[in-house]
């Protein structure tokens, strides 16, 4: 199958949007893919499940579904049977009848790890430090002001609710292990790799690889998409 029959669909994490993917986008369309960065509203988990099935929804033929951090646990809850293989970016994989805040806090977290807490509006923002500190240590004066400046805040309601059975069960699945990730533990990353059976690349990288690392993203996504189009 040629690659521009086949999309690949990179879904933004907690504080972020789909610009975090800029650097990946080009690449991919370059090498002939169809690419959508497809929004999540970040107020419950319900909420961006939908969100993400509406924008699939839309799309014709097979698919490489990518997450980051937070959307690991989403892009793991689409049912769509156009999702041929996942790619999991420094991300969170709970299992069925897991929570993202299970995951997240199963092991020590990092000393520059943010202390994270709700506002008056019960939603969650990262500390301006924290960008520079742990969500991007690696990231230019350049890409953190970008990184600020888009943020969008968390709700609690994303990361409190059991999941069902996910899609890495049933779908191939890949890795990329951040292994500098100040702010989902490495530990952590690696045990949800090895319990999805997923294919794993581990690298000295920090929480946002997709901005700080990106031709080392587009790798493993192509790795994945190659078994589509082989």
């Amino acid at each position: 199958m040629p690659s521009s029959n086949v999309t690949v669909a990179l879904v933004h994490g907690a504080w972020a949007d789909g610009s975090s993917w800029a650097k990946i986008i080009a690449p991919l369309a370059a090498k002939g893919f169809s690419v959508v960065a497809p929004p999540l509203p970040l107020t419950s988990f319900e909420d961006d499940v939908a969100a993400l099935d509406r924008a699939l929804e839309r799309i014709a033929g097979p698919l490489v579904l990518a997450g980051h951090a937070y959307a690991g646990a989403v892009i793991g809850a689409t049912r769509s049977d156009k999702v041929q293989a996942l790619v999991y970016v420094a991300a969170l994989a709970p299992d069925e009848g897991e929570t993202v805040a299970d995951v997240f806090y199963r092991g020590e977290l990092h000393a520059k790890a943010p202390k994270l807490a709700p506002d008056g509006h019960g939603l969650i923002y990262l500390p301006d430090a924290a960008f520079a500190d742990a969500f991007a240590q690696n990231a230019s004066a350049e890409d953190l002001s970008v990184l600020r400046a888009v943020q969008q805040p968390i709700s609690p309601a994303c990361i409190t609710v059991p999941v069902a059975r996910p899609l890495w069960r049933d779908r191939p699945a890949w890795f990329l292990v951040a292994e500098d990730d100040r702010m989902i533990a490495a530990d952590t990353q690696r045990f949800q790799a090895d319990r999805m059976k997923a294919r794993t690349r581990s690298l000295p990288l920090d929480h946002t690889p997709m901005v700080t690392a990106p031709g080392a993203v587009v790798e493993i996504i192509l790795e994945a998409a190659h078994t589509i189009t082989a």
